[in-house]
């Protein structure tokens, strides 16, 4: 009877040890699955910079357009233009070339590495600040009724998206890819951390989605969201 209790007892007891090793595997399975998303999720700072320019080239198709109506005497809201260019200034220049001018171009400068490219890169930024200056300050209704204003607006715009197409084109083919190579993978990855926490303190915790759904607001102003009203028939 007793050595039946012991037995009993000792496979009471394997039972419970092995369900208690499923039971760890599980949590570590799911442990090891969380923190495999997360990593998923993580975004790096090539792509980071990349999905920004998106952002831009939305912005660039708004310009598009306001040049399209000012040359051939269409009308629009001051209000859509003067939103457009203080998107530009908030999100593109004082944020997104902030972050290469702080955190990029002084690596490359400092190994060497694509000096010439960095150079024409921070003249640009600054031209267009300049010329995001002067749309703001014909972005009125009145300087919308001058033909010379509205001259002088339209050649601004043109300006700004001859420039700043080439200009990101080359930062997404050249400047980004060549990144990996001046820095180690932990700052490659220290690098991400601070852009996310840069967004978050400028534009809150899902800044990039606010900034996103900003530009969509301008481009149903204008009725230019819909994707497929650009496919050639």
């Amino acid at each position: 009877m007793e050595k039946a209790k012991r037995r009993e007892f000792i496979k009471g007891g394997a039972v419970w040890a092995a369900s208690a090793a499923v039971l760890g595997d599980m949590k570590l399975s799911a442990g090891q699955e969380k923190k495999d998303k997360n990593k998923e999720e993580e975004i790096s700072p090539a792509e980071d910079l990349m999905r920004e320019h998106g952002v831009l080239n939305r912005v660039l198709l708004i310009y598009d357009e306001m040049i399209r109506r000012l040359t051939g005497k269409g009308e629009f809201p001051p209000e859509t233009l003067n939103a457009a260019a203080r998107l530009i200034r908030r999100f593109i220049e004082d944020y997104h070339e902030k972050l290469e001018e702080d955190f990029l171009f002084p690596r490359f400068e400092k190994a060497g590495k694509l000096v010439d490219l960095v150079g024409v890169l921070r003249q640009q930024h600054q031209a267009g600040r300049r010329l995001t200056d002067a749309v703001q300050h014909r972005a009125t209704l009145t300087a919308l009724k001058s033909a010379d204003d509205r001259k002088h607006l339209a050649n601004d715009l043109h300006l700004f998206i001859r420039m700043y197409r080439p200009h990101e084109a080359r930062e997404d083919t050249v400047l980004f890819p060549a990144l990996r190579s001046i820095v180690s993978e932990h700052e490659y990855g220290a690098l991400g951390e601070d852009f996310e926490d840069k967004e978050h303190k400028l534009f809150g915790e899902d800044g990039f989605e606010k900034i996103v759904g900003e530009v969509a607001q301008l481009e149903k102003q204008l009725a230019v969201h819909d994707l497929a009203q650009f496919t050639p028939q």
